[in-house]
């Protein structure tokens, strides 16, 4: 037998993008440059590469059981990060839970904290990551897709929700920068989130893997954390109904690594370490070490965020006469609007460029008929500009060639 849920589940972006690419054909023998997979390419940290190239220490850590809070040592790093980063005090013993990266956690988290009665709802942004939408549905939810639209700035619009809806909802996941469009949430926004969140009774789960890749130090990402701690007269326990979730994949470009945590309502931490403990799923002693190191440094950092802040620069030059771009306030994606179908813009792209993009169409929804809008994705590409200076600049100007050639 096997679990009906199972059916609900919409292959995955990047499988619909190999059946979309099966017949297609590059014969002019430029060498292939992937812009679909935001996967880091920069270098990772050299102090972290040999942390774990230690022998001595790896043999010691290897014959350790980890523990699933994570070690004393990993959750005070965490907590110093976000008291550095975003003025945020947490008790690293209570209100932080290392994670084997935020993949995994933006998935169990729903299949530990949502009732899974029915007719329950769980809001989300349309188009989005597809983590969010499957979470829900093997937790026995419904998604409600929250439109982020070209007409709205790419904002999320929570004004088409319902009362009703309101009160069906358990969770609300948000990804700030986003995920594909870049858009950040104000403070403001995520405030009014969370009045909803108290008035309404439900989760936000906040996906904040791209904080630290943004393109204005006048405009930096905020977290939920930070509006919670803004929130109310005191009357609400901190941080209640609030869960951030960090990651090192683009931080630190440690995709590799599959560490990160989640921080917040210390109710909601203890409910989810509880699920943890069962799901068997803690980091390894030698990774959480790892991790600690990579938290207590930001020249890493910084030197990561400069690069990304560069290419930017140097494709946007490129791509600016041809297409409608908006520079991302976060993140390392170029939400770009395609002249053409996407579908066909992301085929015909690769067999005469030799480039993969990822088409906005399998990053969104389309509500059906009757609905107030479409596929938001439609008429977009993803590009995701994570492959080193020269690749990008060569891929930006293919990309203009193919433009100029359409």
């Amino acid at each position: 037998m096997r679990n009906p849920k199972l059916e609900q589940l919409q292959p995955y972006p990047f499988e619909r993008l190999r059946e979309l690419h099966k017949n297609c054909e590059h014969l002019e023998g430029l060498e292939h440059i992937s812009l679909s997979l935001g996967e880091p390419k920069h270098p990772a940290p050299s102090f972290v590469v040999e942390a774990l190239a230690d022998a001595q220490a790896l043999t010691k850590q290897l014959g350790i059981y980890p523990a699933t809070k994570g070690s004393d040592e990993l959750r005070l790093a965490i907590s110093d990060w976000l008291q550095r980063r975003f003025g945020i005090g947490t008790d690293p013993t209570t209100q932080i839970l290392p994670v084997y990266g935020t993949r995994e956690a933006l998935f169990s988290v729903a299949q530990a904290l949502l009732s899974g009665d029915e007719g329950s709802l769980v809001g989300m942004p349309n188009p989005f990551y597809q983590i969010y939408e499957g979470a829900a549905l093997l937790a026995g939810a419904r998604p409600l897709y929250i439109p982020n639209l070209a007409e709205n700035g790419y904002r999320a619009d929570f004004s088409g929700i319902t009362p009703s809806q309101w009160e069906a909802i358990e969770m609300v996941y948000i990804c700030s920068p986003g995920n594909p469009t870049g858009k950040l949430m104000s403070l403001d926004e995520m405030l009014q989130l969370i009045d909803l969140a108290h008035q309404y009774d439900f989760i936000v789960v906040s996906d904040e893997c791209y904080s630290e890749l943004y393109y204005d130090d006048q405009s930096i990402p905020c977290s939920l954390l930070q509006a919670a701690s803004h929130y109310g007269d005191g009357s609400v326990r901190p941080f209640e109904r609030c869960l951030s979730f960090h990651s090192l994949s683009k931080r630190s470009n440690l995709p590799g690594l599959r560490s990160g945590f989640v921080a917040g309502d210390i109710q909601l931490i203890q409910q989810y370490l509880s699920y943890r403990t069962y799901h068997g799923c803690a980091m390894s002693a030698h990774h959480q070490h790892a991790s600690t190191l990579a938290w207590s440094d930001e020249s890493h950092v910084q030197e990561n965020r400069a690069l990304y802040r560069e290419k930017f620069a140097a494709v946007t030059k490129i791509l600016a006469p041809y297409y409608d771009l908006e520079q991302p306030e976060g993140g390392f994606y170029h939400w770009m609007r395609t002249p053409i179908d996407d579908l066909g813009f992301s085929q015909r792209l690769l067999e005469s460029q030799n480039i993969t993009v990822m088409p906005g169409t399998f990053l969104g929804r389309d509500l059906g008929e009757g609905a107030q809008y479409t596929n938001p994705g439609q008429g977009h590409v993803r590009v995701a500009w994570v492959a080193g200076m020269e690749d990008c600049v060569i891929a930006a100007e293919r990309l203009a060639e193919f433009a100029r050639n359409l």
